[in-house]
């Protein structure tokens, strides 16, 4: 189920693709944007997030010719990114096609949009990202190296991860911690299943270590054993819900 964001500065246009698109049974959601700047505000929350955030896009639906910024320049910026979403390029004008499959591409659609074409598109997205998906099963330890020693620390017993640029802090029940050279939003893909909940764009928590929540002032802590983590307010309604539903 494909997270797809449109880009299209003349709305008619715009609107016409997102219908479309939120048509196809394989498209979880669609959301537009009418110029490449919102279009790379957006992806930088998404990114932010990690791939498993409310806001996360798999995919860019991008016209080429707009004012400021064309398609062609946003492809270009996110090729710089770790994990940028798949793009696709809706466009009125062939000349571009050599260009546009440089950049990596999945596909080229030409204006007027045909259903059966963007279905066709749709489904070489859904075929890259279906490929490209982590195991369906994840190890149970995460290999930590301390003072030339390679341990294998139990992901049952990690409380929460803190990032620390690239690195993340893993912090354990036995108040032990230690940094491994994983982005909090790779550890935050993979551990998903094992119930592990962004909180903050620096905090992930184990849900079933959460022993309080807490509403002060408008702001939301989680209290896991003795830490007090801040809960952003991007997450906090799904922290809430998934806590209401925690057996």
């Amino acid at each position: 189920m494909l997270r797809a964001l449109a880009v299209d500065d003349e709305e008619p246009a715009l609107a016409e693709l997102l219908y479309l698109l939120r048509a196809d049974p394989r498209v979880r959601s669609a959301e537009g944007a009418t110029d490449a700047n919102e279009a790379l505000r957006r992806i930088g929350r998404a990114l932010e997030d990690g791939p498993g955030g409310d806001g996360a896009i798999d995919v860019l639906f991008l016209d080429i010719q707009m004012a400021g910024l064309t398609g062609l320049d946003v492809a270009r910026l996110l090729a710089g990114f770790a994990r940028p979403p798949l793009v696709v390029f809706v466009t009125a004008h062939e000349d571009f096609a050599v260009k546009a499959f440089d950049l990596k591409a999945v596909d080229y659609v030409l204006k007027p949009v045909r259903r059966e074409r963007l279905a066709e598109a749709v489904g070489r997205v859904t075929e890259r990202v279906a490929s490209s998906a982590p195991p369906a099963t994840v190890a149970d330890r995460i290999p930590v190296e301390l003072g030339g020693i390679t341990r294998l620390v139990a992901i049952a017993d990690i409380t929460y991860a803190e990032a620390q640029g690239d690195y993340a802090r893993l912090h354990t029940d036995d108040g032990v911690s230690h940094l491994v050279r994983i982005p909090l939003s790779t550890l935050e893909e993979r551990w998903q299943e094992l119930g592990f909940v962004r909180v903050h764009r620096s905090h992930l928590v184990a849900l079933h270590r959460i022993d309080e929540l807490r509403l002060d002032g408008g702001g939301m802590t989680v209290r896991v054993g003795t830490a007090e983590i801040a809960v952003s307010r991007r997450h906090a309604s799904r922290v809430r819900e998934l806590l209401m539903r925690r057996p």
